[in-house]
């Protein structure tokens, strides 16, 4: 099941900025983990913002939740997640590209 993610960074991260830089480092080994594992499958940021959109695939919500909650930043994200299903109109489903004919 994949589910579409946004994820917003509080203003300011216990420990101040050094301890930020850390958390980030951190954060970034564990997407990286997550990506091998097919977990996290794409991730953007939003420019000028402290948030970004993914899409992540899971079996459950219960998986996706211990997923997220594996980040390093977790307690310092709001996130809300939009589970995705198939559309019948969906161009990459019948091998297209850029909408319907």
């Amino acid at each position: 099941m994949e589910f579409l993610v946004h994820m917003a960074v509080a203003p300011s991260i216990e420990g101040g900025d050094e301890a930020e830089k850390v958390l980030r480092r951190q954060e970034a080994a564990r997407a990286r983990e997550l990506s091998e594992q097919g977990v996290l499958l794409r991730l953007w940021r939003v420019p000028g913002r402290r948030e970004n959109w993914g899409i992540w695939k899971a079996d459950d919500c219960d998986q996706l939740h211990d997923a997220l909650a594996s980040l390093p930043l977790f307690k310092y994200l709001t996130i809300t997640v939009h589970p995705l299903a198939s559309h019948p109109n969906d161009p990459a489903s019948r091998g297209e590209r850029g909408g319907t004919r």
